[in-house]
């Protein structure tokens, strides 16, 4: 049985534009950089962001895109915010699937190696509840 969410790891072609996007778009602040040393399979940098570790590591992008993806978990207020920080940094900003109200919002984006994030304002309890309403309508 595991214990808890050990790391991510995100593959990209720039290690240092990726730990941009992480500290800017979630607040994740650099730990580590290998530089030109390689102890895992290319050079890569560590960041933690809310005491999960993610992992960047070089290498070629994700060949297409899909809705895989790592959703955070953001305040109303973060998330506003966040949407102006996308647009600042030039990432592709993907429209919400449609939601049943009460489940929360969402910023969806990709970064430049097709990977989709998510920040997210609901919990899976809230989104539960509102399944549990037959009468739940999408917007």
């Amino acid at each position: 049985m595991i214990e808890c969410l050990s790391h991510i790891t995100f593959v990209c072609q720039d290690i240092d534009r990726m730990a941009l996007i992480l500290s800017e778009m979630i607040g994740a602040e650099q730990i580590y950089a290998s530089d030109e040393k390689t102890f895992s399979l290319s050079r890569e940098k560590f960041l933690s962001a809310g005491g999960l570790w993610i992992a960047v590591m070089e290498g070629p992008s994700l060949s297409e895109r899909s809705y895989n993806h790592v959703a955070f978990k953001v305040s109303e207020a973060v998330l506003e915010e966040a949407t102006q920080k996308a647009e600042r940094l030039g990432l592709d900003i993907r429209a919400p699937r449609p939601r049943v109200p009460g489940e929360g919002r969402s910023l969806y984006f990709y970064d430049e190696d097709n990977h989709l994030f998510e920040l997210h304002t609901g919990t899976l309890e809230e989104r539960l509840e509102r399944y549990a309403h037959k009468d739940t309508a999408l917007l």
